[in-house]
């Protein structure tokens, strides 16, 4: 084999399917994607609402981030191979929590998440609810339940609330959604913001956001304490795609989350 062949080889990212188990017992599909070394530091990316790992905007943002530390991927509840029913930003803390735990278990002393839009949520919650990570990215998330200012947003209410949309999301997207309201009302972004120190936080925001107007990132970053970082992206969309296509943020993103994921002094 010739040496400019065996060096692309070693380059590339080791990839390691995983089955994760929540505290309730869901099973979750996750991917583990492994630099060449071994290292301290990992991030966890949490996909939008019908997002999965096997997306390919997940799969450039994961291994471009590769760049600071490995990269866990996976499949919240509902979703796909993952067993159980999503509850669209609620008990999905278990799935992030299980993902984290599981990262602890492997070594890693490290950890960041990253979610994107209902993922932002949950980041954001589990960081403020759980603790235990070292930063967190919200990017393209709400800052409130129950928004329905857009008409994007008006679609997605109609695909889980009723029967007729959720039938469509099991069959066109492979996500099985639970049919009954919360009960209770779980704790929104914005009112557990607060308690995600003394993480790092980072509120990222496109303000050609189709979903959610830049206020639902000014809200979660006004209510935060600590170390936080807001930016507002010229031109950017919604969540994965926007991301992956935006000129130079995952650059910009793995820059930031390089000093949370270094060894400890």
């Amino acid at each position: 084999m010739p040496d400019t062949v065996r060096d692309r080889e070693a380059d590339r990212p080791r990839r390691t399917r995983r089955w994760l188990e929540t505290s309730d017992g869901v099973r979750l599909d996750s991917m583990l994607l492994r630099g060449t070394r071994p290292r301290d530091g990992a991030v966890v990316l949490a996909n939008g609402f019908t997002g999965t790992w096997r997306s390919p905007h997940t799969t450039a943002i994961a291994e471009h981030l590769l760049a600071v530390g490995d990269v866990l991927t996976f499949d919240f509840r509902g979703h796909h191979a993952s067993t159980g029913a999503s509850t669209v930003g609620d008990q999905e803390v278990l799935d992030l929590r299980a993902a984290v735990e599981h990262l602890r278990q492997q070594g890693y002393t490290r950890i960041a998440t990253v979610g994107f839009s209902m993922g932002a949520a949950v980041a954001v919650r589990h960081a403020g609810m759980f603790g235990g990570v070292d930063a967190v990215v919200s990017i393209s998330g709400p800052s409130r339940w129950f928004y329905r200012g857009t008409t994007r947003m008006r679609l997605l209410t109609f695909g889980v609330e009723r029967p007729a949309g959720r039938l469509f999301l099991r069959l066109a997207r492979n996500v099985r959604v639970l049919d009954r309201p919360w009960d209770p009302v779980p704790l929104d972004p914005t009112e557990l913001a607060g308690s995600v120190a003394p993480a790092g936080l980072l509120v990222v925001h496109g303000d050609a956001d189709s979903y959610f107007p830049v206020e639902h990132a000014r809200r979660i970053h006004e209510a935060a304490r600590g170390v936080r970082e807001l930016w507002i992206e010229p031109g950017m969309g919604h969540a994965e795609r926007a991301v992956a296509e935006q000129p130079g943020l995952v650059d910009r993103l793995a820059a930031w989350l390089a000093p949370h994921l270094g060894p400890r002094e």
